[in-house]
């Protein structure tokens, strides 16, 4: 099975100019608590309410501070055609829960969570996964 098979497919996203409230904002009316950040089409970074709270308002920053200024550029992504398996062991391995999904062109195309993979996915591989991420 692969990513695009039990991915959510993509529909926001923030760019690095955007405010933290912005964020914050999109965050509760999507009822998550992590958005890719792109920039001319392409996955730039992530930012989680944790990027928010621990790179910004604890650093100081205001509300109005740009997304771009907490923002983890350290991208980690899965490309849709992967083997279900294969990402799980990688969530695994990378210690994450949510990672986002790209084409072959690196286009975002959706995001893929370890709910996603052991609800319509691998559970057992999702299991290993949390399992990782747990220790």
């Amino acid at each position: 099975m692969q990513v695009n098979e039990v991915m959510t497919p993509h529909t926001v996203t923030l760019t690095p100019e955007q405010t933290l409230k912005d964020a914050a904002e999109i965050m509760q009316r999507i009822e998550t608590g992590f958005v890719p950040v792109g920039q001319d089409e392409r996955l730039v970074g992530t930012i989680t309410d944790r990027d928010i709270v621990i790179n910004g308002i604890a650093q100081g920053k205001s509300t109005d501070a740009a997304v771009g200024e907490v923002m983890s550029r350290d991208v980690l992504y899965v490309f849709d055609d992967q083997e279900v398996a294969e990402v799980a062991r990688n969530m695994g391995e990378r210690q994450v829960r949510r990672m986002p999904v790209v084409d072959r062109d690196k286009r975002l195309v959706g995001i893929v969570s370890l709910g996603d993979l052991s609800t319509d996915g691998d559970p057992s591989a999702a299991g290993v996964a949390l399992e990782q991420i747990s220790n």
